[in-house]
């Protein structure tokens, strides 16, 4: 444990960017049981093409719910432009798949959410539930002081928007993180989330907390993290000299 912890801080000595090959696991609670754990990952890219993956596996009792999520996207600067995108769950209750395809040059998004299909017209602010996370985190990067975003989700467009609340020193068991402390915006407050994300580590989320009418449902913590930079700056390299089209090549044979 103190060895890892050590390797962490090497790595944390500048400020990571959003975009930098990482993974992230995290503790999952109800209140204060322990219902699982949750891991994001982001390999090196190939050429412009980025996969970003969600996994997580919980359970309560005799319930449980695993999920697998992945996300295809390019980029244009500090542009993400959704591609892919896949959702598996899959436990107590029934198991259902969610997927969507962004078919950018007839501007329209095909959706598969269970058993019913649906076409979605595509504009430039519409994200995919996924790589929207890492959109956001550039956009905190760069001080954007727009914070709306579209989502395809379920088979319906939702559109969130969020305010940053405050600055705030967080300490959980992986560490101690100075944070920016961001709320989601909503029309009551008998739903509240806050997720508080550290600039050190290119604005990774270290704690996001859910509340139900005052109560403390959901608290997710950041329980270790790894980024690895020379892989990143080994395939931005890659990505300069490949022609744009072997992206697009890539994507048709994405899973």
């Amino acid at each position: 444990m103190i060895s890892s912890l050590c390797a962490v801080a090497l790595t944390a000595q500048a400020d990571e960017y959003p975009l930098t090959p990482h993974t992230a696991e995290y503790q999952v609670n109800y209140g204060s049981i322990e219902l699982g754990k949750a891991r994001y990952q982001l390999p090196a890219p190939q050429g412009n093409l980025y996969q970003y993956r969600f996994d997580s596996d919980v359970s309560l009792l005799m319930l449980w719910d695993k999920r697998t999520v992945t996300s295809t996207f390019s980029r244009e600067g500090e542009q993400l432009i959704p591609m892919r995108y896949n959702h598996n769950r899959s436990g107590t209750g029934s198991d259902y798949q969610e997927q969507s395809a962004y078919v950018l040059d007839q501007e329209l998004v095909h959706s598969r959410y269970k058993d019913e299909r649906a076409k979605f017209p595509y504009t430039t602010d519409l994200f995919d539930p996924l790589m929207v996370q890492l959109q956001f985190r550039l956009d905190i990067m760069k001080g954007s002081d727009k914070l709306h975003y579209k989502m395809l989700k379920s088979g319906e467009i939702d559109e969130y928007d969020f305010k940053v609340v405050s600055k705030e020193r967080m300490v959980i068991s992986s560490g101690t993180y100075e944070t920016v402390k961001i709320e989601v915006v909503r029309d009551n407050d008998k739903r509240q989330t806050f997720f508080w994300m550290s600039p050190e580590l290119g604005y990774l989320p270290v704690r996001l907390t859910h509340f139900e009418k005052g109560s403390k449902q959901l608290d997710i913590t950041l329980l270790n993290y790894h980024y690895s930079a020379p892989a990143m700056a080994q395939n931005n390299e890659q990505a300069t000299e490949q022609p744009k089209v072997s992206a697009d090549k890539q994507a048709q044979i994405q899973p």
